[in-house]
């Protein structure tokens, strides 16, 4: 199989290249082929883009069986306009970008994965969202909205297409867990904000095992939530990574100081529902971590 990853140098793409590529060809359209070298297992071929205009890069596309678009600039940063634009032009500009590079090609991929997040959902601790739910209020809605309507096209091509609305993502190396850990390391650890709002997880493995799940289901399209079946409140987040750490886990990060920091970015730390993944536990997907102390144990013990 040949699958071709669009931000496979990122936390989660390269965590999908690694254990893709001893079954797989696998390659991975990039700004930077060296840093793609680099990062990436040496069997992983990186393909050169500049993710705005057609290029050679496009006849790859026909040469792939799936399709993984992960493209998109971190949202973990202070929400300025021209950040914001960013944002949507990382994600949804580049991914129109992809589906009209696929229209102008006779041989497609069989299935094509599109990233999309959970801040899709109305951000509300009184909320519990699955794939039914209807979209929330707010920039990360909208974006989440905006970003799988570009990817829609690729049906009418006959492609097969699934959303992986990606929640919190616990691993080694990066993700949100790693900026978690300094303070607890340092002893100054705790909830942020109230600790009332729902943290959403899933660990990075059950990312790569879902989305592999649904290259090999071929009944299987539309949203998925790849969110852990059992989500925690900030506050029990807080006190088992604590525990994990054996490190003190009560000192509260304040909201007005988050948002002095972050500005706009802050409501979604401050804000969050408890989102369920319906779809994948109806079609039999096995969560390899379905509780969040073995998940953090197994990412900080390994």
């Amino acid at each position: 199989m040949r699958i071709v990853l669009v931000g496979g140098t990122g936390f989660i793409g390269s965590a999908m290249a690694r254990a893709w590529v001893q079954s797989h060809t696998v390659l991975t359209l990039t700004r930077n082929p060296e840093e793609a070298r680099r990062k990436l297992l040496e069997t992983v071929q990186p393909v050169y883009w500049d993710g705005r205009t057609l290029g050679d890069w496009v006849q790859t596309l026909g040469t792939a069986d799936v399709v993984v678009n992960l493209t998109g600039e971190s949202i973990a940063q202070r929400w300025t306009p021209e950040v914001k634009r960013r944002l949507v032009s990382s994600r949804v500009e580049t991914t129109r970008l992809l589906v009209e590079a696929l229209q102008g090609l006779s041989a497609r991929p069989a299935v094509w994965l599109q990233a999309s997040a959970i801040g899709i959902y109305d951000q509300n601790p009184d909320t519990v969202a699955d794939e039914s739910s209807p979209p929330g209020r707010g920039f990360l809605a909208e974006l989440g909205v905006a970003w799988e309507a570009a990817a829609r096209p690729v049906e009418a091509l006959g492609v097969r297409l699934c959303y992986m609305r990606i929640g919190v993502v616990l691993g080694a190396g990066g993700g949100a867990l790693e900026r978690m850990l300094l303070p607890f390391k340092l002893g100054v650890g705790g909830p942020i904000g109230s600790g009332k709002q729902w943290l959403s997880w899933v660990h990075i493995d059950d990312v790569v095992g879902a989305a592999q799940f649904l290259i090999e289901r071929n009944d299987l399209s539309g949203a998925f939530n790849f969110t852990a079946p059992n989500p925690v409140t900030m506050a029990e987040f807080a006190r088992t990574l604590g525990r994990v750490l054996l490190r003190p886990s009560f000192v509260r990060a304040p909201a007005f100081a988050l948002r002095l920091m972050l500005g706009e970015m802050a409501d979604s730390l401050l804000q969050g529902s408890r989102v369920l993944p319906k779809r994948l536990l109806e079609a039999g997907y096995a969560f390899r971590y379905p509780e969040l102390e073995p998940a953090l144990r197994a990412v900080l013990e390994a």
